[in-house]
């Protein structure tokens, strides 16, 4: 079975408490999949399911994916799930459609969807009641690892720093990620990606988060957040809102659609390892995926790593070249060359759907043949996809 990325769109990305502040989860998810399937008249009525993948669950939301369905006016009998695997989210959704297809399914519908500026604060003791004393709120949004208690940005740059990859390379990396990202916008490379999304204000049509005009000594100014010793708010990403979809399929599909796939999914791989590994795992998942298909990481023409951190990406790619310096500074070259999650944002649950989408828009821009997307979540696991381009 050959299964296909057929097709996809985001949303923009908004800051946290920006431009999508005010659009409830439901409806961001459904005014994505109503814009992607506007290009597929048929796929709402003969899909074999919607998965959704989701971080930060907004208000205590229920069976969210069966609700966007609805919302989307999909027809009643489809079937849909939600899954929870932090920042790997969207591409699990994926790989869980993909499943599906494995299984005798011929589409399927993904979403990868956080609007973290409405994830709320948690009141503990308030179901029986508190006689005295004080109540605690908990703030998901500290992002602390319920394994140890230690914020990820603190062991994140731990993890760098034990492998080299010092806080000026991941200044220098978020400033480039930046660059690269106006680049590309200047050059029309979102037009065909983004789609701009009704808010209460108005419609929001570009990024919000991407800064131009920064410089290494400003980032360099900057203090280093949670105890981190290298992490800044200039070399991460925000907590950012936004939602990817896309329409997976296999040839049957391609064929009633009439579409020309944007990419061949080659292969999914999970992996995990230690609960502080996510900074470099990427880098080992894409090793793999590769190794797998008969091919090393140099045979990679495109690479997408999620930038949770600068950190990541770079701890990543070294990884991955093995301690080959030579090769380490050409697939840096390779990765993320469209900008990343730093310049672009982060919603959790949307990223691994977003480098996903970008990875095989990217392979069709460039000629080359394979592409590798991965993203790290879940304290210590990681996602990766590899992508043969359409012959």
């Amino acid at each position: 079975m050959t299964s296909w990325l057929i097709d996809g769109v985001r949303s923009p990305f908004g800051r946290f408490g920006g431009g999508l502040r005010d659009v409830p989860l439901v409806d961001l998810g459904a005014q994505l999949l109503t814009g992607l399937l506007d290009r597929h008249p048929t796929a709402p009525r003969d899909a074999d399911e919607l998965v959704l993948g989701i971080a930060m669950l907004e208000g205590g939301l229920m069976v969210p994916a069966r609700q966007i369905a609805v919302a989307a006016g999909l027809r009643e009998d489809l079937p849909s799930m939600t899954v929870d695997r932090a920042c790997c989210s969207g591409m699990t959704a994926t790989g869980l459609a993909l499943r599906g297809l494995s299984a005798g399914g011929s589409s399927a519908l993904v979403l990868g969807l956080d609007v973290m500026s409405r994830t709320p604060r948690l009141l503990h003791e308030t179901r029986w009641g508190s006689r005295r004393g004080d109540l605690v709120v908990e703030d998901l949004l500290l992002l602390r690892s319920p394994l140890s208690g230690t914020p990820i940005a603190t062991y994140a740059g731990i993890e760098a720093l034990e492998r080299g990859v010092t806080r000026e390379m991941q200044d220098r990396w978020a400033l480039g990620s930046h660059s690269r990202y106006f680049a590309a916008l200047e050059d029309g490379y979102f037009d065909g990606e983004v789609m701009p999304v009704q808010t209460p204000s108005g419609v929001l049509a570009a990024d919000e988060q991407p800064r131009r005009g920064g410089t290494l000594e400003q980032l360099a100014a900057l203090r280093c957040v949670y105890d981190s010793p290298t992490v800044t708010a200039g070399n991460a990403p925000g907590l950012n809102d936004g939602a990817c979809a896309l329409l997976v399929g296999d040839d049957r599909a391609v064929e009633r659609y009439g579409a020309r796939p944007l990419a061949r999914i080659h292969a999914y791989h999970q992996t995990a390892a230690g609960a502080t590994s996510a900074v470099w795992l990427p880098g080992q998942a894409i090793t793999t995926v590769a190794e797998e298909a008969g091919l090393s990481v140099a045979d990679l023409d495109v690479i997408e790593i999620n930038e949770a951190f600068a950190a990541t990406a770079l701890t990543s790619v070294r990884a991955a070249a093995g301690g080959d310096a030579g090769l380490e500074a050409e697939l840096q070259h390779r990765t993320n060359a469209h900008g990343g999650a730093v310049a672009i944002g982060h919603p959790t649950g949307a990223s691994g759907a977003r480098i996903l989408l970008t990875a095989a828009r990217r392979l069709q821009q460039s000629g080359g043949r394979w592409a590798a997307a991965a993203v790290c979540g879940g304290f210590g696991q990681t996602d990766a996809v590899l992508l043969e381009a359409v012959s």
